[in-house]
């Protein structure tokens, strides 16, 4: 497994990390993600740790928590052994303060983590989306004291937008707290939205990208093809609408891709759309998600080998779409191309 720092810290985290929403499903949308409990856990997490896949990640608002608890199962007795990224910020009851990143939400919320994941520190910690009704410094001087109390290692963001970052880091900066290092971003072949904006400031302001949902919302299965109705007991019937929407031209453009670089290299199509990833600038690791031992196995097998430069100029080619203003490709052209050069 390679290992990649993590933005500026000094944390390395392996290419692939393994993401818990199927643990202890529950819900319309984690229900349906799957319901692994804490004994099928741990046999998972022994595969990803002999692969070399030591960070975990998952959120207080999978299954109302639940994901968490069988986690914390599931690393009992190797907490030494692996790494944990949570987030938090995304509605967890009906009550005014059970939202948001104010100091008493953050507080609260991780303590309630820690309890639930049966540790005594968070290795990396993320703002589930940016809460606009607290100030930045209020969040910020709240992870600064739970980071100087050890209860957090790193901070990170998910889902935020450009200037919410930057508005961030330049607080942060102002007043010495800890900045964020991990941008945790929806990214594949079927939304590369990433690469517009956020992927330069990333570069720029050292965030290492975490990628989640890398076959494009369970649309690069292999199980999709162009002119044939979605596989029976697809994901997708029951959850297509909680994810990013995509064109259906431009996902057959990608598969068809997929398909022809399979036949040449004997790889899956969900390996070639991680692979593909990983080749990526500011990319740190990527998600992989697992209902079962057989579906971990194939994603593991996205690591160990590169695909070569004219296969990624071709997935480059399916996957590209018309940039929205201020990103147009006159951007590219010479004279803009001087003050801007492209990061791929």
């Amino acid at each position: 497994m390679d290992y990649r720092r993590l933005g500026t810290s000094g944390l390395k985290v392996p290419a692939l990390s393994f993401g818990t929403g199927t643990f202890g499903g529950s819900g319309p949308l984690f229900g349906a993600w799957g319901r692994t409990d804490a004994a099928e856990a741990r046999r998972l997490l022994d595969i990803c740790i002999d692969a070399g896949v030591t960070l975990f990640d998952t959120a207080d608002v999978y299954s109302q928590g639940a994901s968490e608890e069988v986690l914390g199962a599931a690393i009992r007795g190797r907490r030494d052994q692996v790494l944990i990224s949570t987030k938090t910020g995304l509605p967890m009851g009906d009550g005014p303060n059970d939202a948001g990143s104010s100091r008493g939400r953050l507080v609260r919320a991780v303590e309630d983590a820690l309890r639930r994941l049966g540790t005594d520190h968070i290795d990396l910690l993320q703002l589930h989306a940016f809460d606009a009704g607290t100030p930045v410094e209020e969040v910020l001087s709240t992870l600064d004291g739970l980071v100087r109390a050890g209860k957090l290692r790193h901070v990170g963001v998910s889902n935020f937008s450009g200037w919410q970052v930057m508005k961030s880091l330049a607080a942060a900066d102002r007043h010495g707290w800890p900045r964020y290092v991990a941008n945790q971003v929806y990214y594949s072949l079927l939304g590369r939205d990433y690469e517009w904006e956020l992927m330069p400031l990333g570069k720029d302001q050292g965030l290492g990208a975490l990628v989640w949902s890398p076959l494009g919302w369970g649309r690069l299965t292999g199980r999709i093809r162009r002119g044939q109705p979605w596989p029976e007991g697809s994901r997708l019937h029951d959850t297509a609408g909680f994810g990013p929407p995509v064109d259906d031209e431009l996902l057959y453009r990608v598969v068809d891709a997929l398909d022809e670089i399979a036949a040449e290299t004997g790889r899956t199509v969900p390996q070639i759309a991680i692979n593909w990833l990983l080749q990526r600038p500011t990319v740190a690791s990527v998600i992989i998600g697992a209902r079962n031992e057989e579906q971990l196995r194939q994603n593991l097998g996205a690591v160990g080998w590169s695909l070569t430069p004219a296969q990624v100029a071709r997935l480059d080619e399916a996957s590209a779409v018309t940039a929205p203003y201020p990103y147009f490709p006159y951007r590219r052209q010479a004279a803009f191309a001087r003050l801007d050069p492209p990061l791929v």
